[in-house]
């Protein structure tokens, strides 16, 4: 059975008048993960959509203008696809099904073209440049992405680089970043290579241990099938049957770079990320992100992805806070 038959069994959808909707939902689970703990999912909904809801039993009757009753019915309709899919509905669901109908995409399976199902969490691409870049996560052989925090570009590579290693299509994953931000070298700082370099790979450890529990991560790494290195390391290996990812590439140079993905093997894959805005170097123009990329853009084999302040997952307040640091910059440049 699709997954649109699976919706039309569970939603029932009538309009009682035009500023009138009413909603059964025949699924009781789907029900409760749709409204959420103390009612908070639909709340949030309600106002996000500029309605007012009306919650009792499994009857939901939303009231607002007409095109506010439309914005609510296709986010109910994006929210009842996410939980078929995952079996969860999370806050950035909320915030992302009112989203993509305004921006006039439709709420069907469609959106979840790129899900990615790891051992705690299903992912899904919460904009069109994620859905382009878990695309190319998963179909090009070298990816580079560029854009401000909080757009997802290291959660997704990890979640796809993970979950290949879990599928047995690659034998390793290597997590590298360039050791920069305390201005310290490795070897004055305490501890094995794993213990220098784990400070800086923090958020990378933070999506892994999240999508697949910190019990089964360790014991990749402990057996070798989860690397960390830093990028220094990477001299003179070749990188095969591997999901290499080089992170915060913006604190690398130009030659560390070249360095980084002219070492790509047989099935392999490598993942530049990075944030041109926030570059940790002493000398700034030292950062071979933004050159690379422009070396590179006219490499079919290479996919770029661009991300900018609307991609960004995080809470809503992020996207304005980088939004308006953009103004800026291009006020002072004016």
């Amino acid at each position: 059975m699709s997954e649109i038959s699976k919706i039309d069994q569970n939603l029932i959808l009538k309009r009682i008048d035009n500023k009138t909707l009413n909603i059964q939902i025949a699924d009781n689970e789907m029900l409760m993960s749709i409204v959420g703990q103390f009612d908070q999912n639909i709340k949030n909904l309600a106002k996000l959509s500029k309605t007012n809801i009306f919650f009792r039993g499994n009857s939901i009757t939303c009231k607002g203008e007409g095109e506010n009753i439309n914005i609510f019915s296709e986010a109910i309709k994006f929210l009842a696809n996410k939980y078929l899919l995952t079996k969860i509905i999370e806050k950035e669901d909320i915030i992302l099904s009112v989203k993509k109908n305004t921006e006039l995409e439709e709420s069907n399976v469609k959106s979840f073209k790129q899900l990615i199902k790891t051992p705690r969490k299903s992912v899904i691409a919460r904009s069109e440049k994620q859905s382009d870049y878990i695309k190319a996560l998963k179909e090009n052989d070298i990816i580079m992405s560029l854009g401000p925090a909080g757009t997802g570009k290291s959660f997704l590579a990890v979640s796809v680089g993970v979950t290949m290693l879990m599928e047995k299509k690659i034998d390793r994953v290597i997590l590298s970043r360039p050791a920069v931000e305390a201005g310290e070298k490795l070897g004055f700082l305490p501890g094995d290579m794993k213990e220098k370099v784990d400070p800086y790979l923090r958020p990378l450890y933070d999506a892994l241990y999240e999508l697949f529990g910190a019990d089964k991560i360790d014991k990749k790494i402990e057996s070798g099938e989860i690397e960390i290195a830093p990028l220094a390391f990477m001299r003179g290996r070749t990188l095969k049957n591997c999901f290499a990812i080089l992170d915060e590439a913006q604190n690398a140079t130009e030659t560390q770079i070249k360095m980084f993905l002219t070492r790509i093997g047989e099935n392999s894959k490598l993942v530049v990320n990075g944030d041109p805005t926030q570059i940790d170097l002493i000398n700034k123009s030292q950062s071979g992100l933004v050159n690379s990329k422009n070396i590179l853009k006219h490499l079919n084999e290479i996919k770029i992805i661009e991300f900018d302040h609307k991609d960004v997952v995080r809470h809503p307040l992020v996207s304005k806070i980088i939004s308006a640091y953009q103004k800026k910059s291009t006020d002072d440049k004016s």
